[in-house]
C-alpha cells in the first residue's frame, strides 16, 4: 500500500462516526484552504437539515482560512484525536475508541513530515473548554487541516445540540 493509500484509509477511519468527515489529496500548501472549504460545504449539505434557520458563516474560501490559525503537529494530532473520537456538543461523550483514532492521526500526521504545518480553528485545549472561529454555519464546528509531503487532509466534525 502506498502512501496515497495509507492516508485515505486513515483519514476515513478517523472521520468513520457520523458529523465527522476527512478530505485529502495530493497537492501544495495553497491547496489547504480550497479543501478546507470543500468539505465543510459537503457536511453542512449533509447536515442542511439541521441548520438552525437563517444562522450563517463563512461561505468563501478567504473566509474560510481567516478562520484558521497555525498549530504544532503535537497538537494537531490530539485535535485529530478529539475530533474524531469526542463531540463537540455533549463533551464527555465519548464517539469511538480513542486509542485506534490516536494511533490513526499519529500514523497520518508522520505521512505529512516533520516539515509538514498545521492549522485548525480551534483555540485551546480540548480539556479546559475550547473557543473556535466558525468554518460551518452550524453552532458546532471544529477543523484540523496539515499539509505536508506532497499532501493536504482536513478532519472536521460539525454538530448542534
Amino acid at each position: 500500500m502506498d502512501d496515497a493509500d495509507f492516508l485515505e484509509a486513515l483519514l476515513n477511519s478517523l472521520a468513520s462516526e457520523e458529523s465527522v468527515y476527512s478530505r485529502w489529496c495530493r497537492g501544495s500548501g495553497s491547496d489547504l484552504a480550497h479543501l478546507v472549504h470543500g468539505l465543510t460545504r459537503v457536511a453542512e449539505a449533509d447536515w442542511a437539515h439541521e441548520a438552525v434557520e437563517g444562522a450563517t458563516g463563512p461561505t468563501t474560501v478567504g473566509e474560510v482560512e481567516a478562520a484558521l490559525h497555525p498549530v504544532t503537529r503535537d497538537a494537531a494530532v490530539e485535535l485529530m484525536i478529539n475530533l474524531s473520537a469526542d463531540s463537540l456538543v455533549f463533551p464527555g461523550r465519548p464517539r469511538r475508541d480513542r486509542a485506534h483514532a490516536k494511533q490513526a492521526a499519529m500514523k497520518a500526521v508522520s505521512i505529512l513530515g516533520r516539515e509538514s504545518e498545521w492549522f485548525s480553528n480551534i483555540d485551546g485545549s480540548w480539556e479546559n473548554g475550547r473557543a473556535w472561529d466558525p468554518v460551518t454555519r452550524h453552532t458546532f464546528d471544529g477543523v484540523v487541516a496539515g499539509r505536508g509531503g506532497g499532501f493536504v487532509v482536513a478532519l472536521l466534525q460539525i454538530g448542534e445540540d
